[in-house]
């Protein structure tokens, strides 16, 4: 990081909570970089902060994602003000976008949002997201959509996202990209990866002009059940560790 990025640690400044809570949010931002769906400084992904404050951490605006730490992330309000004034501004798109689901959702512990290529794509498309792969089984097992309405500026947006959302973790927002959510980080970026990754085998898909095969009805109905069996219950918390050992041999500083 650069002398003109360097930000003091804030981790003697925080309770320990907060503090690991910083650098699992840290990481997935750099997770999103390393994968190559981040969109400049554009994009957001947040964490609510445990207690009764309903405060939450987003990303500084003008950070590249793969400079992001988890003493830069900035704390802020349910009203998107900021709780420590030295730190550096957020986008207010982001932040309409992500206080609509915290504030609705108390098991939404982290939202995730990318304008990936194939995302939008997906986006796009009048059918959505297809049964087209064993991957794609999952977010639509937990689907919704939101249509497009602009830069998500406007307060009166949040009702309508909030109603589309409803109770699902996964949401493709119509012309715009994708959305996940979870109860903790290390399940949402696994849902974000798996999300992502149905949309790419799709778009390719889609791609080869040939007869495509779609799974049979009645799998989606299982699947859940199937991936607990695969995951052993424990969901994003299995590749979450691996993906922190991966972050610390390629950089660690995500970790200040």
């Amino acid at each position: 990081m650069t002398d003109q990025l360097a930000i003091p640690s804030k981790k003697d400044r925080v309770s320990p909570e907060e503090w690991q809570l910083r650098v699992d949010l840290a990481a997935a931002y750099r997770l999103v970089a390393l994968y190559g769906w981040d969109d400049l400084i554009f994009t957001h992904l947040s964490a609510r902060i445990p207690g009764d404050e309903h405060h939450f951490l987003i990303n500084p605006y003008g950070m590249m994602f793969d400079e992001i730490t988890a003493s830069s992330l900035v704390r802020v309000d349910q009203d998107g003000n900021k709780i420590n004034p030295e730190d550096f501004d957020i986008n207010p798109a982001g932040f309409t976008i992500h206080s609509a689901i915290h504030a609705v959702r108390e098991d939404a512990a982290c939202v995730m949002h990318t304008h990936t290529t194939a995302g939008v794509a997906v986006s796009a498309q009048s059918e959505g997201l297809l049964p087209l792969s064993q991957q794609s089984l999952f977010p639509l097992s937990n689907m919704a959509y939101h249509d497009y309405e602009g830069v998500a500026l406007r307060e009166d947006e949040k009702a309508r996202l909030q109603a589309d959302l409803g109770t699902n973790n996964f949401m493709i927002l119509r012309n715009h990209g994708l959305l996940t959510t979870a109860s903790s980080v290390a399940d949402t970026f696994l849902n974000m990866y798996i999300l992502q990754t149905a949309c790419e085998i799709q778009i390719q898909a889609l791609a080869g002009n040939r007869a495509l095969t779609p799974v049979p009805d009645g799998i989606v109905d299982t699947i859940k059940q199937q991936a607990e069996k695969v995951t052993k219950g424990m969901g994003g918390k299995l590749a979450w560790p691996g993906l922190l050992r991966k972050l610390d041999r390629i950089d660690p500083s995500f970790r200040n």
